[in-house]
């Protein structure tokens, strides 16, 4: 009896088992089954083919896109500030495997381009800022007529992109002596750190605008548009007898010069309207007469010069005023009318009041 009711109970049990194990699968599907889907739900790693950064290091997040946890950090340094580093596509994935990244997607990417980004200062734009902070200076000029020569040359530079500040200058020296300068700019950031300074050294040299002779010239030659050009010259070379453009064309030279020289106003003067030799217009005019007569300079002379001319109807040599181009006015001087002398005799009045002062008697009529 007892054995019978075991086995019942085992038969009872046996029966029961795939019962058991049948509902056990479904909850395993279900769990399997949300595991998948939440899984596709998670976007894959995607690589970058080209990176910008800012920050003194690349970090995972930068070259993979859904980097998930690892976002944050850091595998490589980054290039300098304006510049552009290459990457193997390999290397990075062995990098990305090494931080539990994996599946990540390249689109066929062979080489990742990491750009650091920058602030950049062009030479002109530092030359400027530079010559506005020694303006006006210790006898200097103004900003725009300084030439700075700096003791090292430099090529545009190139800042973290944080310091996007203003630019001022912290120290400034000038020795007007040897003009000599030396001058720190600082560079302003907005992040909180030590602003960046930028110390640069050399010379400043006022200049000033002048007419230079573009070929040689000789004495008494007239100079035309283009013999001249308009060069920037240090002050101390020129002068303050610098002759512009304006003023030196049609002007003549007063000596012979080469090509190259800067030109004063004492190396010009005005053109001659009559040259030695040269056949002129002998004008003589009064009032109410008008005559010419045919001459021959014997010397050059300007507008206004005082020259002689040889009459060449009467063989005499005669001086007039160049008064045109090959006219000389031998027109008279007009005679100026003598002043009125006061008369000898005193007046009747004058000699009343003589007489009333000596106590005499006094009359109207001469006696």
């Amino acid at each position: 009896m007892a054995v019978r009711s075991f086995l019942i109970a085992g038969a009872l049990l046996a029966a029961s088992i795939p019962a058991l194990a049948g509902n056990d699968v479904a909850p395993r599907r279900v769990v399997l089954a949300s595991t998948m889907q939440t899984a596709a739900a998670i976007p894959a790693p995607v690589l970058r083919g080209r990176v910008d950064i800012t920050d003194e290091v690349v970090r995972i997040g930068d070259l993979v896109d859904n980097a998930g946890d690892a976002a944050q950090v850091a595998i490589y340094r980054s290039p300098n500030p304006g510049t552009t580093g290459s990457l193997l596509a390999t290397q990075v994935l062995d990098v990305l495997r090494a931080h539990q990244v994996i599946g990540v997607e390249t689109h066929g990417i062979r080489n990742v381009a990491v750009t650091r980004l920058a602030r950049t200062l062009e030479p002109d734009d530092v030359e400027l800022r530079i010559a506005v902070a020694l303006e006006h200076r210790n006898g200097l000029g103004d900003a725009k007529n300084l030439l700075l020569t700096f003791d090292k040359d430099f090529t545009a530079i190139h800042l973290d992109a944080a310091n996007n500040g203003a630019i001022n200058p912290m120290v400034t020296r000038f020795d007007p002596r040897n003009g000599r300068f030396d001058v720190t700019l600082e560079v302003g950031n907005d992040t909180g750190a030590a602003p960046a300074r930028l110390r640069f050294t050399g010379v400043a040299v006022e200049t000033v605008e002048t007419a230079v002779l573009a070929r040689d010239v000789d004495r008494n030659a007239q100079l035309k548009f283009s013999d001249i050009v308009m060069e920037r010259r240090p002050k101390a070379e020129v002068g303050h007898d610098a002759a512009s453009r304006d003023h030196a064309v049609g002007m003549q030279m007063r000596r012979q010069m080469r090509a190259g020289q800067a030109l004063h106003g004492a190396d010009l003067a005005r053109p001659d309207l009559v040259q030695r030799d040269e056949a002129v217009t002998l004008i003589y005019q009064a009032a109410g007469i008008y005559l010419t007569v045919r001459g021959q300079a014997t010397e050059a002379g300007t507008e206004g010069d005082i020259v002689t001319v040889l009459n060449l109807q009467s063989k005499r040599t005669v001086s007039g005023v160049v008064v045109g181009r090959g006219q000389v006015s031998v027109s008279p001087i007009t005679p100026v009318a003598p002043r009125k002398l006061a008369s000898a005799e005193p007046s009747a009045a004058a000699t009343a009041h003589i007489s009333a002062q000596n106590g005499a008697p006094t009359s109207s009529k001469a006696e």
